[in-house]
């Protein structure tokens, strides 16, 4: 009994910290439509995000094939 009344003090006073629920501000944000894709509504960051992402990816497939290429020829 005594591990449930401390378990209840520590939840009861945890809940008295409120943060502030901006759940909505991103529902907004996110559901506005403004003609951009969800993966870059959320601003400049998102865009750096995905154009490092797509350069990687661009970069690794040229290797990719850059390396097939000279492995499939023949060694003199």
């Amino acid at each position: 009994q005594a591990l449930r009344q401390i378990s209840q003090r520590t939840i009861s006073t945890a809940a008295r910290r409120q943060v502030e629920n901006r759940v909505p501000e991103h529902q907004k944000l996110f559901q506005e439509d403004n003609g951009l894709p969800v993966h870059l509504k959320g601003g400049a960051k998102d865009a750096l995000l995905y154009r490092a992402t797509m350069g990687i990816t661009m970069f690794g497939t040229a290797y990719a094939i850059y390396y097939l290429i000279i492995s499939s020829m023949p060694k003199q």
